[in-house]
């Protein structure tokens, strides 16, 4: 057995221990939820004491918190979950970036997240469990390959796209199609807050839709305050970009839908072949006739920062350097507020431009980490004019690389 499907059966213990006979609201307390929510702006609860914290050797360390905080962070989850069994949207945090959840078996809770974000209705929503066992009455078959997957990789960052089960949830979900993307996140606020709700939670990423997603609470508040139920602040994401979506076929093939935290290479050591969708090697259409998307991220323009953003791509560092030094100037000489992305080992040379970093080139994880992040920056300081070097798409590049053309709106300079 595996080391997730131990950690899997070790969270269902835990989850038993913690579950409650009677969850559901009644009638007045739904009221009085209602009634909290219209004379205040979204709810916010500090839950970073429950999070775990590593130190530099890997080691989970004792960080003490105030007792009072800790209580306080216990009833933030439970107040979290009862406003998702009333219908309301939460945003909580993940191990790739905070979700927006809302109950995936309500219409009208789903509604609301689409409401929030300002989502096209043909992209469908991940649903995101606590339990293998809330994939039963859901999806319809588990093949092989799934199943190996699942005990690889759950908890963890990987969607599986799997068959749905006729009206098990709301059609909004699943934009109408026979199959919906379904995970089990690695972050133990976000275990907790779905088993406390004690439903599958459709979740898509707590930011408007096309901006960068949120790697923090704040960057939730900053484009959804006033707009949803609830945040429940963990601090910072791990992973930082959202997970790989894969569909497994029955002869063991998996096509990779979305590139994210699980790599191909990972992939690999389970499936019998790895390929990309097609609709991953070409660049997306935007005609709204075309079909609805099997992933998130899929279709659309996203993450996307205000400013203009352009990649750039060339045989050596040196030449790409040049070109964009070239270019940021043209730019900043026509007015524009201009502003590199550029990996630490060449941002010694854009001396004298607004340079934000990516971390190491051979440790993409670094880049995964602060991507969005660096995005909302280039926003917080007016950047107009933005173009960014471009990394192997190797490994967790795939997925670095994938974000950086969605939000360049697929604009890329090839030297």
């Amino acid at each position: 057995m595996s080391d997730k499907s131990n950690q899997m059966q070790d969270l269902r213990g835990e989850f038993v221990q913690k579950e409650k006979p009677e969850q559901k609201l009644d009638e007045q307390g739904i009221r009085e939820l209602k009634q909290a929510l219209k004379s205040s702006h979204t709810q916010w609860w500090d839950v970073r004491c429950l999070v775990p914290v590593s130190n530099t050797d890997g080691d989970v360390s004792d960080e003490i918190w105030d007792e009072q905080a800790r209580i306080a962070a216990e009833e933030g989850i439970r107040e979290a979950a009862l406003l998702l069994q009333a219908g309301e949207t939460v945003a909580f945090p993940t191990e790739t970036v905070y979700g927006l959840g809302a109950d995936a078996r309500s219409t009208k809770a789903v509604e609301a997240v689409f409401a929030a974000k300002g989502r096209p209705s043909d992209n469908p929503l991940i649903v995101h469990i606590s339990d293998v066992d809330q994939l039963e009455g859901m999806v319809a078959e588990i093949n092989d390959t799934a199943r190996a997957l699942m005990n690889m990789f759950w908890p963890g960052p990987l969607t599986l796209v799997l068959p749905v089960v006729p009206q098990a949830l709301s059609s909004r979900v699943t934009a109408g199609l026979d199959t919906v993307g379904v995970r089990m996140p690695d972050h133990p606020i976000a275990l907790r807050l779905i088993a406390e709700a004690g439903c599958p939670l459709a979740a898509p990423s707590a930011n408007r839709s096309g901006r960068p997603s949120p790697t923090l609470a704040q960057h939730v508040r900053e484009d959804l305050e006033g707009r949803i139920g609830g945040i429940l602040d963990g601090g910072p994401t791990g992973v930082g970009l959202e997970s790989t979506v894969v569909q497994a076929g029955d002869d063991g093939t998996v096509t990779i839908l979305r590139p994210g935290g699980v790599t191909a290479e990972q992939l690999a050591a389970v499936a019998r072949a790895v390929v990309l969708d097609p609709a991953l090697v070409a660049t997306p259409g935007e005609d709204a006739d075309s079909p609805a998307p099997r992933s998130p991220g899929m279709k659309y323009t996203h993450y996307a920062p205000r400013g203009r953003l352009s990649v750039v791509q060339g045989p050596s560092s040196v030449e790409v350097t040049g070109w964009i030094r070239a270019a940021l100037a043209e730019a900043s000489a026509r007015g524009e507020r201009t502003a590199v992305l550029a990996f630490d080992e060449h941002a010694a040379g854009y001396a004298g431009e607004r340079v934000y970093t990516l971390g190491k080139l051979d440790a993409l994880h670094e880049a995964a980490q602060r991507l969005y992040g660096v995005l909302r920056r280039c926003d917080e300081d007016g950047v107009t004019y933005i173009l960014s070097e471009a990394c192997p798409p190797k490994g967790l590049g795939d997925a670095v690389m994938n974000r950086l053309l969605k939000a360049a709106g697929h604009r890329i300079v090839r030297l």
